[in-house]
């Protein structure tokens, strides 16, 4: 994998939430080792600083950390600004950060485990858009990249605020995909949806299984064709994809990251 400014996202300028582990890390990695500055963002300031401070390690100059809670509006002007000014522009926007939630019934589930969904899942990737948009315009051409989920194409039992969050990003990204096109921004945008991969995320299900991974991973794989869990650079790699100008012409459209679980 390269590590110069002759990657397939060369002279580009991103901006990812949730980077400070799983598959915001291997995008942050992914993306500055194929050429383009990072602007990484999370919660966790610690560890998207650390994280940066690697990148730069590897690949000098390319990554900036920022502390960024997502369901803040505030923040979000703040940090757009704040990266437009560190990278020289904004040509991407990953937005990556999400939670799970409680596991929640229809007759259990409260509105506060709802509306924290919402606002950390949903309402950060409206906001994001809204406050990069002028940005990525300026910088066209450009690509929103939107983290969805399979959660968010197949409804499960217990999982409602995560399931209708995780479909709203999947339409929400659609009619930014339409509105952009009509503008004639050049900015495109499209959803990933994963299912199950190697991250934190999985503690729970682990823990489910007495603290057996293998026991866990084969739970959790019987519904998926290629009979394993992915890895985060399985949606690194797509996310690369939709970042770089390979995929010029493709807008409004949402990538399964998924070992072929919804083709059946």
């Amino acid at each position: 994998m390269t590590t110069t400014a002759t990657g397939r996202v060369a002279g580009k300028k991103a901006l990812i939430t949730g980077a400070a582990g799983g598959l915001g890390q291997a995008m942050g990695w992914m993306l500055a080792r194929q050429g383009a500055k990072v602007a990484l963002t999370d919660v966790d300031l610690a560890g998207v600083q650390a994280l940066a401070a690697a990148i730069n390690a590897e690949v000098p100059g390319s990554a900036f950390a920022y502390a960024h809670d997502v369901a803040d509006e505030a923040a979000w002007a703040y940090v757009v600004e704040a990266a437009v000014a560190d990278m020289g522009g904004l040509s991407i926007l990953v937005n990556n950060a999400g939670i799970g939630g409680d596991l929640k019934f229809v007759e259990t589930d409260t509105i506060e485990n709802w509306r924290r969904v919402q606002a950390i899942n949903i309402e950060s990737i409206m906001l994001g858009c809204k406050h990069a948009m002028k940005h990525l315009r300026a910088s066209a051409p450009s690509s929103i990249i939107n983290i969805s989920s399979v959660a968010g194409l197949a409804a499960a039992p217990g999982m409602g605020a995560y399931n209708a969050t995780k479909a709203a990003v999947w339409m929400y990204t659609k009619t930014v995909a339409l509105e952009a096109a009509k503008m004639d921004w050049n900015v495109r945008s499209n959803s990933v949806h994963p299912v199950f991969i190697k991250t934190p995320i999985l503690d729970p299900f682990i823990a489910m299984a007495g603290g057996d991974e293998a026991k866990a991973h084969e739970r959790l794989t019987r519904g998926i064709p290629l009979k394993r869990i992915g890895e985060p650079d399985d949606v690194a790699y797509c996310v690369l994809y939709l970042a770089s100008d390979e995929s010029k012409f493709v807008t409004g459209s949402e990538f399964k990251i998924d070992g072929g679980m919804l083709a059946q």
